[in-house]
């Protein structure tokens, strides 16, 4: 019976080197935290540990389960970059423009919610960034640039000493209205 002779394969001595940065590399990558996708910059470190707790205090989950499309709180905690949870929030950053807050339902659901375009980042669809410099909105309005964002933690709070606020805005619009509409009655051909 024959057998083949023994292997006579030359090994270089770089290759257990290589082998070797291969797999630190590889432990590297899975050691390499996820983006954090929907999260507010001010929150980033509560995001940081290895276990997170859920806001609302219903549990924990490990950081590998973040943003995975399943609701492991019930306040969407562990998903603010997916539309899993029905009571979680995406936080659209905007730059240069308004921070916002959007419901989860409207992330990757094909409409470009943010100006920045990062809601819909697995849904296939490129959204062009429309996002504003809120300096240049500010000047161009004619009250130079003194707009700052106060808070962002459950609404969009914008501040600005050249701007009315919205319940001026309303009411002037409804005096308009009333006027208008007592002109129209007054109008001869519409009268009876």
């Amino acid at each position: 019976m024959w057998t083949p002779p023994p292997s006579r394969r030359v090994v270089s001595s770089s290759a257990p080197a290589t082998l070797l940065l291969r797999l630190l590399l590889l432990a590297g990558a899975a050691d390499a935290a996820p983006p954090l996708v929907g999260v507010s910059p001010q929150d980033e470190a509560y995001f940081a540990p290895q276990v997170i707790a859920c806001r609302d205090g219903s549990g924990s989950f490990p950081r590998s389960r973040l943003n995975d499309g399943y609701c492991d709180c019930t306040d969407g905690t562990d998903e603010p970059g997916t539309s899993a949870c029905p009571e979680g929030r995406f936080y659209c950053r905007n730059i240069g423009d308004t921070p916002r807050l959007l419901f989860s339902s409207f992330v990757n659901d094909k409409i470009c919610d943010c100006c920045d375009g990062s809601d819909e980042y697995e849904s296939g669809i490129h959204c062009q960034n429309t996002c504003r410099n809120i300096k240049d909105i500010a000047e161009s309005d004619g009250a130079g640039g003194d707009v700052t964002v106060k808070h962002l933690d459950t609404t969009d709070e914008v501040t600005s000493e050249h701007t009315s606020t919205m319940e001026d805005r309303i009411q002037n619009i409804s005096s308009n209205n009333k006027d208008l509409i007592q002109k129209l009655r007054d109008f001869p051909c519409l009268q009876d």
